[in-house]
């Protein structure tokens, strides 16, 4: 407790880090006052029905992203989901066009032009989301609009204030980034998510210790136990990488001698980050868009089909999961790329040859690292479920794996490494007793 207290003065000592900090506090802060202004001309009051609707399934994940909004029916409702999404079509254009392609390896101009792309997209996304969400909201709590209002003329208005919170969201993950401390998009999405925690460690405690059998406060700190333990792989997983060593030629320039180093590509066990997870999910909740209303003479494989405890459903859901992270792998490293730059800055992997021999090296190495990491990832995805087989309450069993459990593991570690080389760079201590909140700490062979 005295190493963190020494650590906070520290912190607040370097005037740099500390408005840094003062001005991530406050837009974080604007953020979460914004997620419960709700939209002109609904009552609150009469959202029961479209909150019971956010208790599970999608709706759930939605509102979790949103930080509650999605279900208060707020100006930020639809969040940076839509900013996420447009992110997402980027990336996967940026390797299958040839445009993008080359717009990408253009530096810095290149990366403005995508960015700008990439806002016109997350409009594009707006304006078709923002009346579906209105439809969603007139269809689950249509008293909620104020009597002399019609829902046409609301509508109206309504998608452009949804729209502009969304891109409101968007500026300020961007200051953030820019004059505060993390990543400004991440830190949002985990604001969000991390918003909803105090609420269901309570409701899981009140369960807990009012069930009559079953252990009752045994069982609760078992299920804090073993959360703890999740939480520690889920940094293993995010820490952990492969490093091949890569020896670059000696060459003289003038008088001077350049190279010679040996230096190491490091190549995460997790590499494709939360994507798999977020594809396969919006993949399983397509059939259940489709059978939702068919659900009382849907046949027994639609019925766990539509259960997410389900052994069927978990089983396809692993297999989705393990072969999105082998594609999202491959379309973001590119080992015949990394090979070509390695010799063209006289650099090899010893007792590889350059050139095809080096890319097959490293395509195997990341196949290799890939197996256990699209494993570990899937038994992290399927972790909510399992644990309301324990009947763990439904919002409190997100936090026990899946996309929100490996959001907050990997933006918090990033938030801290950003603070930690602050204050390496003022000769103060780190944030830990013994060594460093570094990047890839583990190494998994």
């Amino acid at each position: 407790m005295k190493k963190f207290i020494e650590t906070l003065k520290n912190c607040w000592k370097i005037e740099d880090l500390r408005q840094r900090l003062l001005i991530t506090l406050l837009f974080t802060a604007i953020y979460r006052f914004g997620s419960f202004v709700v939209l002109p001309g609904i009552n609150p009051s009469m959202l029961e029905k479209l909150q019971s609707q956010t208790s599970g399934g999608l709706m759930s994940l939605l509102d979790m992203f949103s930080g509650g909004a999605f279900s208060n029916a707020s100006i930020f409702a639809l969040g940076i989901m839509p900013y996420i999404s447009a992110s997402i079509v980027m990336q996967l254009l940026a390797v299958a066009v040839p445009y993008f392609q080359k717009m990408q390896r253009e530096g810095e101009s290149g990366r403005k032009k995508i960015q700008w792309y990439t806002r016109v997209l997350t409009v594009a996304i707006l304006v078709f989301q923002a009346p579906s969400y209105l439809l969603n909201l007139k269809m689950q709590a249509a008293n909620a609009l104020a009597t002399g209002i019609s829902w046409t003329v609301f509508m109206i208005p309504a998608t452009i204030i949804l729209a502009a919170g969304s891109m409101f969201i968007l500026w300020l993950g961007e200051r953030i980034t820019d004059k505060g401390v993390g990543n400004g998009i991440s830190l949002i999405i985990m604001i969000g998510i991390i918003a909803r925690l105090p609420q269901a460690f309570v409701q899981e405690m009140t369960s807990r210790l009012q069930a009559i059998s079953g252990g009752g406060l045994i069982m609760f700190i078992v299920e804090i136990l073993i959360l703890y333990a999740v939480v520690c792989a889920s940094i293993l997983l995010v820490q952990g990488t492969r490093k091949i060593p890569v020896q670059y030629a000696k060459r003289l320039v003038g008088n001077k001698q350049y190279g010679g180093a040996r230096q190491y590509i490091p190549l995460k066990l997790f590499a494709a980050n939360v994507m798999p997870i977020i594809f396969a999910q919006a993949l399983m909740f397509i059939p259940l868009a489709l059978v939702r209303y068919q659900s009382e003479n849907a046949s027994s494989v639609v019925q766990q089909l539509m259960d997410n405890r389900s052994l069927l459903y978990n089983v396809i859901y692993v297999i989705l999961v393990i072969a999105f992270t082998y594609f999202y792998t491959a379309i973001t490293l590119n080992p015949t790329q990394m090979a070509e730059d390695m010799k063209r800055n006289n650099g090899f992997i010893p007792g590889v040859k350059p050139g095809k021999d080096t890319a097959e090296y490293i395509d195997t190495v990341m196949s290799r690292i890939t197996l256990p990491g699209s494993l570990f990832i899937a038994f992290i995805a399927i972790m909510p479920a399992l644990a309301g087989l324990l009947d763990v309450q439904q919002a409190f069993s997100q936090f026990f794996g899946g996309t929100s459990l490996l959001i907050l593991v990997g933006v918090v570690i990033d938030t801290l490494q950003q603070i930690e080389s602050h204050l390496l760079m003022r000769h103060y201590d780190g944030l830990l007793n013994s060594g460093h909140t570094r990047q890839g700490g583990v190494a998994a062979y």
